[in-house]
This record gives C-alpha cells, structure tokens and sequence, in this order.
C-alpha cells in the first residue's frame, strides 16, 4: 500500500498496521468502541441483578 492510498476494508487483518497514523488511529478507535462495549455490559447486567433482587423480593 503506498502513503496516501485509501482503505477500503475495516477488518484488522486488511490494515497496514506499518503505517503509524493508521496504527494510532484505530488503535484508539478499538479501544474506545472495547470500553464503551464494557461500560454497557456492566450497566446491563447490574440492571439486571437489580432487577432479579427486586422480583424475589417481591414474591
């Protein structure tokens, strides 16, 4: 791939991981798109647990 060529596939294996501008932006991007995946997975499953609690208490 030469500098200045465009991507035309986001999967990671088709990256020029090389390229640091590449590297770092979607390095920061994966990781980001990782901890908001986390951060409502938690939130999911606390609300969850609450929610269990609450049934049992009630019955």
């Amino acid at each position: 791939m030469l500098h200045g060529e465009t991507i035309h596939s986001m999967l990671p294996q088709d990256l020029p991981w090389w390229s640091p501008d590449h590297a770092i932006f979607f390095g920061v991007l994966y990781a980001v798109l990782i901890t908001i995946g986390t951060g409502v997975g938690i939130v999911v499953l606390k609300s969850l647990a609450e929610t269990w609690k609450e049934k049992r208490k009630s019955s």
